[in-house]
């Protein structure tokens, strides 16, 4: 609808056609692989999904709206195209309460007039009936025809179910309003109608079909898949039952090949940024499924497939599930447990309840809103509001002074701490964590006594709600920043106010206090028990990475020797960091990724004891860094048990440090790391950032990529016998897009280093061709009859010469001086020495 907003605004150019249209229809080629609307990933796993689709459309601007729009659209399906009308669903907005929105009441009213029978007609929320594009423009409600392929039955609960037997059809979306900068909304100065139905389902549901690939809109292209590919023939199959993911990659590689053959002939092709990068990224999915799966031959589809990026999405889109499922499952207890306290009490739902959900769980507010309006309940929406906006100038103030607000005990409050006899904390409990029943990392939570309250630098009794504060518990399961590893994250609620959680944003330690900076959801006093949770994620990621470093470290060692030092390491959920004296080259890069590779596979056992001071000095080949270390002091070993340490003979070469972090069970679990990056800080002092996982396994995929582009690069160069200006161009513009992307990509240091060089070299051949081809272009230009070039240092000379001067320099670019009283003279005998030559070589 973007060509019609100026229209639904108002604002349109008096002088365009477009100022005359009341009623429009059209059809629009679409696609849908980013942004707000992105169907990629769906494509394959269903048989109704498309990357590209054909949109049929119907416009009102400022003339018929709802009553017109459902009544010609009712007509159209069961009267033109004769689809069943017990087959038919239909949806329309319920209203919101947050954005204070009516349900559209007119709306079912008037298909309830139409002959839709009311157990066919279905209210839903924001999420499916509002129809909005983007954060700021023309939106409104929405009403939307749904078709089951199935019949006989009742299918309402299958509406808006991801049910491939129930899906949408046609949308109508009633232009209202216009969402504002500031998120409200506005009444548009006319209503108007905009609606879409999509070409591929209606073929389906015309030509009895339940899959869009069984239309003829894609069954000629399967035919033609399966002549090339060597596997069996489409059979329609989708989840478990496709073995081997064959139809899906039918699916994939059909669909495909229509968005990208659509939007090459529209000019779009595949690139490195904007939709050039979605449809690149749609090309490189369509060759991996059509080689790898269905093993078309090299030439199906051009080009090469790196690791399939869908794989890596999906990956994380499960992760992410899995994350939220367990937060959703704790964000309904608190729900429940709240509205329990509150019924027949009050039909506002606590703000602070429903801030801390959002806070501390990832719960959206509109997710909130929603959950709640099922239960008849609203969000106290200002003071929300407020709690978002503290929340934002903290955010701010923190954004400015470039580091985190941290609550430091100030010498005077410590001493007072310490003369009323507040016992130190007891942190031991951050080490205490197990393997559950599936080989997961479990994290306690602890049971806590607030014994004091740090705010405004002063110890005070009582914290009010929404203030920031410094508090020190008796014992905590949470780690302190220290020994170079990140704090933790997370939250504590209090006993008697179980569905109010107090955000931990960080934990220092103060002369054996370990302070907590929270942010208060609810009066906190002194004495207040809590129950403390970890935030797990952001924990077990800290410790792949610091048990990492400790391998890093070894890793090194073994390969520039044993004068190597530890200059300074910081452990982070997203990556770690090690600075260290010397530098590496880059195959000393590939050989210490290889070496770390090979401990991470052999899944060796971290061992972790305290053990005396004096006693860890006979350990051999223990690794330190110039600190105080406590007595006893924990020692951490890879794959040899400690008390082995002590037999030197009997011992292979290790990592074993003396270390305070939080470590990995076993170096399996950290999956792969790769140097993303090496540079010297200062003299002798160099910097390596490195990341694990999947991140590490992306860096892989994204080096693969970027390669293979920097090779069909140098091919293409290669391949070139007669080279002209303007491909040349072109050529030496895709090798500066490359080499940013090469310098700003999280690829493995060592490739990075390898394209690089690979790049300057390309960017040099083709600035000498262009240089080339711009010579012979001037000659060209200035010297039409095909005569042979003026040297320019012969003419400087004889110019410079004749004005009493001297001259110097090539055969192409020359300079000198001379005494010039009339500089009009100097030209013409310029001129005259020029045509003078161009005579004798006649």
């Amino acid at each position: 609808m973007n060509q019609f907003k100026p229209i639904f605004l108002g604002a349109a150019d008096p002088r365009s056609e477009m100022v005359t249209y009341r009623r429009v229809v059209n059809s629009q080629k679409c696609v849908r692989a980013g942004g707000k609307h992105n169907d990629l990933e769906d494509v394959g796993r269903d048989v109704y999904h498309h990357t590209f689709f054909e949109m049929l459309g119907n416009w009102s601007f400022g003339d018929y709206f709802k009553e017109e729009a459902c009544g010609m659209a009712w007509r159209l399906l069961t009267e033109e195209y004769r689809i069943p009308p017990e087959r038919l669903y239909v949806s329309y907005f319920a209203g919101d309460a947050i954005s204070g929105l009516p349900a559209d009441e007119e709306t079912r009213h008037i298909w309830l007039s139409i002959g839709v029978p009311a157990d066919h007609l279905l209210p839903f929320g924001m999420r499916d009936n509002f129809w909005e594009m983007g954060e700021t423009g023309p939106c409104g409600p929405c009403t939307e025809i749904h078709y089951d392929h199935i019949g006989g039955r009742n299918a309402a609960l299958l509406v808006n179910a991801d049910s491939p037997d129930v899906v949408e059809i046609w949308n109508l979306v009633f232009m209202q309003y216009n969402r504002e900068a500031d998120h409200s909304l506005r009444s548009l100065p006319h209503f108007s109608v905009d609606t879409g139905m999509g070409l591929e389902r209606l073929v389906s549901v015309l030509q009895g079909q339940r899959s869009n690939y069984d239309t003829d809109l894609f069954t000629p292209l399967l035919s033609a898949i399966q002549q090339c590919a060597n596997c069996p023939k489409y059979r329609g199959r989708t989840g478990e039952a496709d073995v081997g993911k064959v139809d899906m990659a039918y699916r994939v590689v059909a669909d495909h090949v229509r968005t990208l053959s659509v939007c090459i002939a529209d000019g779009v092709y595949p690139g490195m940024s904007g939709a050039e990068l979605v449809l690149r990224r749609i090309l490189r999915r369509a060759v991996r499924f059509s080689s790898e799966v269905l093993q078309a031959p090299e030439g199906s589809l051009a080009g090469l497939v790196p690791t399939v990026a869908h794989i890596l999405i999906m990956d994380v889109i499960n992760e992410n599930e899995a994350q939220f499922l367990s937060s959703l499952k704790q964000g309904r207890r608190v729900i429940d447990r709240t509205l329990q306290r509150l019924e027949g009490s009050n039909s506002v739902f606590p703000a602070p309840v429903a801030w801390s959900l959002h806070r501390n769980l990832g719960f959206p507010l509109d997710l909130i809103g929603l959950m709640l309006e099922e239960k008849g309940m609203c969000i106290d929406q200002q003071s929300i509001d407020e709690l978002a906006s503290a929340n934002e100038k903290l955010k701010r103030q923190t954004q400015s002074s470039g580091r985190e607000t941290l609550f430091h005990l100030d010498l005077h409050t410590l001493a007072q701490l310490q003369a009323d006899k507040v016992p130190q904390t007891d942190d031991f409990l951050k080490y205490h964590y197990s393997l559950g029943p599936d080989d997961k990392y479990v994290f306690q939570p602890c049971h806590a006594t607030v014994q004091a309250l740090y705010c405004g630098q002063a110890l005070v009794s009582e914290v009010a709600e929404g203030q920031r504060c410094g508090v020190v518990l008796d014992r905590t399961c949470f780690y302190a920043e220290q020994g170079g590893q990140s704090h933790d994250q997370g939250y504590f609620i209090k006993d008697g106010l179980q569905d109010v959680m107090y955000p931990v944003e960080a934990v220092h330690l103060a002369g054996g206090y370990v302070v907590h900076q929270v942010t208060t959801a609810d009066v906190l006093t002194k004495g207040d028990q809590v129950q403390l949770y970890v935030d797990e994620a952001q924990r077990l990621a800290c410790m792949v990475k610091h048990t990492a470093t400790h391998i890093l470290n070894f890793a090194l060692r073994q390969h520039l020797g044993p004068s190597v030092e530890q200059r300074g390491s910081h452990v982070a959920a997203d990556r770690l960091r090690f600075d260290f004296s010397g530098s590496l080259s880059t195959t000393q890069l590939q050989e210490i990724e290889k070496s770390i590779r090979n401990i991470i596979t052999e899944d060796s056992a971290v061992y972790i004891e305290e053990v005396s001071l004096a006693r860890v000095k006979d350990i051999p080949g223990l690794r330190t860094v110039e600190e105080v270390y406590p007595d006893p002091v924990r020692v951490v070993s890879v794959a040899v048990p400690i008390s082995d340490l002590f037999v030197s003979q009997t011992v292979r070469p290790t990592s074993v440090e003396l270390c305070c972090g939080t470590h990995l069970r076993r170096t399996g679990e950290i999956g792969d790391l790769v140097i993303v990056s090496e540079r010297q800080m200062v003299k002798g002092i160099s910097r390596i950032i490195a990341v694990t996982g999947d991140d590490a396994r992306q860096a892989q995929e994204a080096g693969q990529a970027l390669a293979q582009e920097v090779e069909s690069l140098m091919a293409r160069l290669a391949a070139v016998t007669s080279p002209c200006l303007a491909s040349t161009y072109r050529l030496a513009k895709e090798v500066g897009v490359l080499t940013d992307a090469v310098d700003c990509t999280p690829i493995p240091q060592w490739q990075r280093r390898e394209l690089q060089t690979h790049l300057k070299s390309l960017q040099r051949t083709t600035n000498t061709i262009i240089r080339k081809l711009e010579t012979k272009e001037v000659n060209k230009t200035h010297n039409p009859v095909g005569l042979s070039a003026l040297s320019a240092n012969d003419w400087a000379l004889a110019v410079c010469a004749y004005l009493g001067g001297n001259a110097g320099g090539s055969s192409t670019v020359a300079k000198g001086t001379g005494n010039v009283a009339d500089l009009a003279v100097a030209i013409r005998y310029a001129e005259t020495f020029a045509k003078d030559k161009i005579q004798h070589q006649c």
